[in-house]
C-alpha cells in the first residue's frame, strides 16, 4: 500500500486540498493517507479542518507572534524533517504557492522523495508580484516530479435586497502605501453610494487592520461593515450574495466566477491570465482612483456589468481531485 502525504498551512490551502484529501481516503485499499499541517495559519486553518473534519496526522504548530518568511521557512523545513523520516511517505502533495508548500517541498527533496504540486503553472512572471508568492511557484518547479495545473493553458446579505460589495485584502506586497489608498477607496466609495452596503471581512494580519484603524477611526459610516474573518461556508454564502469582489486574493478570482459574480483584483498582475481572458476579472491595482473608477462602473452600468458577470467561468468542472487521485494510482 503506497503511502500519500498531504502537507497545507493556511486556509486557502486547506480549501483547496480538502476535497483531495477526502478522494484519496475513499481509496483506503490501495493508499495510506497522512496528513500535515504546519498551523501557518493557526486560527483561520482550524476553521477548515473543522468544517471538512479533516483531523491531521501530523502537526507542526509553527505559528508565533511576529513571524516573518524567514521564521516560517526555518520552522517547516525542520519541522518537516522528522515528520518525513517517520511516516516515510512514497509521495508528498503540496499545494500553491505559500511559503509552506515550498519549504516542505524542498524538505522532501532532501529526502529523495517525489513531491506532486497541486495547482502548479499560475505565473505572472514577476518575482516580486505576488511576492513571495511568485518565487515560491518558481522553486518549487525545480524539484517537484508531479504537478497539477488548475486549467488546460496553466446573514448581512438577507437583511434587504440592497447591493453589497464584498472585500477583502492581505498581500504582503499591498502592506503599506497600498493598503491605505485601498482605504481611502472603500471610504470614498462608502460615502458616495449611500444605498450600497460595503463588507470587508479583515485578515488577522495587523498589517492589514492597521490602516483600517488609522483611516477609519471612530467614523462610522451606516453602509460600511469591518466584520471578524468568516469560517469559509458563510464566506462564500457572502460572496453568493454580493454585487461584486473587491479583493486581492488569488482563490477568489476562481471562486467568485463560479457564482456570477465580478471581481476587481487589487493587485497589478495576476497568474491567472485566462480570468482576465474570459473577462470575468479585472486588474485595477492599489491605485485609489482607479479602485474608485472601476467598482463605479460596475454599480452605475448595467451593461458593463453583465458583461463581466455572465462571462463563462475558465475553471474546471469540479472532478479535479478524482483526476489528480487516478494519475497517482499511474504513477507511483
Amino acid at each position: 500500500m503506497k503511502k500519500i502525504m498531504l502537507v497545507f498551512g493556511t486556509r486557502p490551502e486547506a480549501i483547496k486540498m480538502a476535497p483531495l484529501v477526502k478522494a484519496f481516503q475513499q481509496k483506503k485499499d490501495k493508499f495510506e493517507t497522512i496528513v500535515c499541517v504546519t498551523g501557518q495559519h493557526r486560527k483561520m486553518l482550524d476553521q477548515v479542518l473543522k468544517l471538512f473534519n479533516i483531523r491531521p496526522d501530523y502537526d507542526l504548530n509553527i505559528m508565533r507572534q511576529g513571524q516573518d518568511l524567514y521564521d516560517i521557512t526555518a520552522r517547516v523545513l525542520t519541522g518537516m524533517r522528522g515528520v518525513l523520516q517517520e511516516a516515510k511517505p512514497d509521495i508528498v502533495l503540496v499545494h500553491g504557492d505559500t511559503t509552506t508548500s515550498t519549504a516542505s517541498a524542498l524538505a522532501a527533496f532532501y529526502q529523495q522523495i517525489p513531491v506532486g504540486h497541486v495547482e502548479a503553472g499560475l505565473r505572472t512572471h514577476n518575482i516580486y508580484s505576488p511576492w513571495p508568492e511568485e518565487m515560491n511557484t518558481l522553486l518549487k518547479q525545480l524539484d517537484t516530479e508531479l504537478m497539477s495545473a488548475g486549467y488546460e493553458t496553466t446573514p448581512l446579505a438577507e437583511q434587504n435586497s440592497r447591493k453589497l460589495v464584498l472585500i477583502t485584502g492581505h498581500r504582503r506586497e499591498n502592506f503599506g502605501d497600498g493598503f491605505i489608498q485601498i482605504c481611502r477607496a472603500i471610504k470614498t466609495l462608502a460615502k458616495q453610494y449611500a444605498e450600497v452596503d460595503f463588507v470587508y471581512p479583515m485578515h488577522l494580519n495587523p498589517n492589514v487592520r492597521k490602516p483600517i484603524h488609522e483611516i477609519f477611526g471612530n467614523a462610522y459610516l451606516p453602509n460600511l461593515f469591518f466584520i471578524e474573518p468568516l469560517e469559509y461556508l458563510p464566506f462564500v454564502y457572502l460572496m453568493e450574495k454580493s454585487t461584486l469582489v473587491l479583493t486581492d486574493s488569488g482563490g477568489i478570482q476562481e471562486e467568485a466566477p463560479g457564482l456570477g459574480k465580478p471581481v476587481l483584483v487589487m493587485r497589478d498582475t495576476t497568474e491567472r491570465p485566462e480570468a482576465l481572458d474570459a473577462g470575468t476579472v479585472k486588474l485595477v491595482g492599489t491605485d485609489y482612483a482607479r479602485i474608485v473608477t472601476e467598482v463605479s462602473y460596475l454599480l452605475d452600468d448595467n451593461t458593463y456589468y453583465n458583461r463581466m458577470s455572465q462571462a463563462v467561468n475558465p475553471y474546471g468542472d469540479g472532478t479535479a481531485s478524482q483526476r489528480i487521485v487516478q494519475t497517482i494510482e499511474k504513477v507511483i
